[in-house]
């Protein structure tokens, strides 16, 4: 394992983290206790020391799990966490057990705690955006907690480009923290990140924090087997454009003598250097897998047939300006002897 810097901070994190969305039985497809601390061992034997949780998973077992695994050694570890969706065990007529507001923000972080058996977050995530709450709302929030210590960096995930860059931008003109990291879904079968999302963090100097990677277990190619899965499963069925990504997965994996979750892991893994994937695991078995894919580094030819596979579909106002005859219209015949930061400019 190797570690990068996590945004524009200095704080160290590994170069994968482990996601504990399957911590816990409580949603009918987790792990168990037993099972859990087995996956945690792995990574953290591996050399990972990046945990990514959330007050909801599991109706706040996970946070319990993560608070009980770090104990002995709370401070090795970055503990990153979210807020926003509905708090475990709240009355379903609160309309603020919910959202991106102060309030909600304030008891989240408090239930966190209590969980995690700690007295600071390393990293709190705005959940997803709750299209109700401003800006400056939050980023003043953000702030409050991180002066009483209570979290030491912030970050935001499930949110419009848009958003997070204006969020930025307040941020450095009234001195605030900045937002040092995104987490998005990102895989082969889901680029849409690509779009907006990568470019967005790769100026803002933001870490993206990948989950998703094997498409809810579709690239894995379980569902291009006779019979499809029989084991408990967040996808019911696979869909033709994704068993036939998957196909070009396990390909590859056949050729490379590597396993489909370590090739797709791999492609998410190499898209840019401020990536950081987030592996998810119900058995010990899969986090060994996973972790494989630290052993190996896919060619370039490798990773374009893959991208082939699923190419990202162009849109506005991306084909507008990504036009030759357009590009020609500011730039003139020299466009293309111009350099530019912009790798696909």
């Amino acid at each position: 394992m190797k570690y990068k810097l996590l945004g524009k901070s200095g704080l160290r994190v590994s170069e994968l983290a482990l996601g504990t969305m399957t911590f816990g039985e409580d949603w009918g497809w987790g792990a168990s206790k037993e099972a859990s601390r087995e996956i945690f061992d792995a990574f953290v034997n591996a050399g990972g020391n990046f945990i990514d949780t959330a007050s909801n998973y599991t109706n706040g077992t996970a946070e319990k799990f993560v608070g009980e695994f770090i104990a002995n050694q709370r401070d090795a570890f970055v503990v990153a966490t979210k807020y926003t969706l509905r708090r475990p065990g709240s009355d379903f007529k609160d309309v603020n057990a919910g959202g991106n507001h102060r309030k909600n923000l304030l008891r989240t972080v408090e239930q966190s705690l209590a969980r995690l058996n700690t007295d600071h977050i390393d990293l709190l995530y705005l959940h997803m955006w709750d299209r109700t709450t401003p800006v400056e709302e939050v980023l003043r929030a953000f702030e409050d907690l991180i002066r009483v210590g209570k979290v030491l960096y912030v970050g935001i995930s499930d949110t419009p480009a848009w958003i997070v860059s204006y969020a930025q931008a307040i941020a450095e003109l009234r001195g605030w923290n900045r937002l040092i990291a995104y987490q998005a879904e990102y895989s082969l079968s889901e680029r849409g990140a690509e779009h907006d999302i990568l470019p967005m963090a790769q100026a803002m100097e933001m870490s993206v924090l990948a989950f998703g990677l094997l498409g809810g277990g579709t690239l894995t190619g379980k569902f291009n087997q006779p019979g499809g899965t029989s084991e408990a499963t967040r996808v019911k069925e696979a869909d033709a454009q994704t068993k036939s990504i998957a196909a070009s997965v396990m390909q590859i994996a056949n050729e490379i003598g590597r396993t489909p979750s370590q090739v797709a892991i791999n492609w998410v893994r190499q898209q840019a250097s401020h990536i950081i994937p987030i592996l998810g695991a119900r058995r010990e078995a899969q986090i060994v897998d996973n972790l494989g894919a630290l052993e190996f580094a896919l060619s370039d030819d490798q990773l374009k047939r893959l991208s082939d596979a699923n190419p990202l579909a162009k849109i506005y106002p991306h084909t507008f300006w990504n036009d030759f005859v357009r590009r020609d219209l500011i730039f003139g015949e020299r466009v293309k002897k111009l350099e530019a930061r912009n790798a696909n400019f």
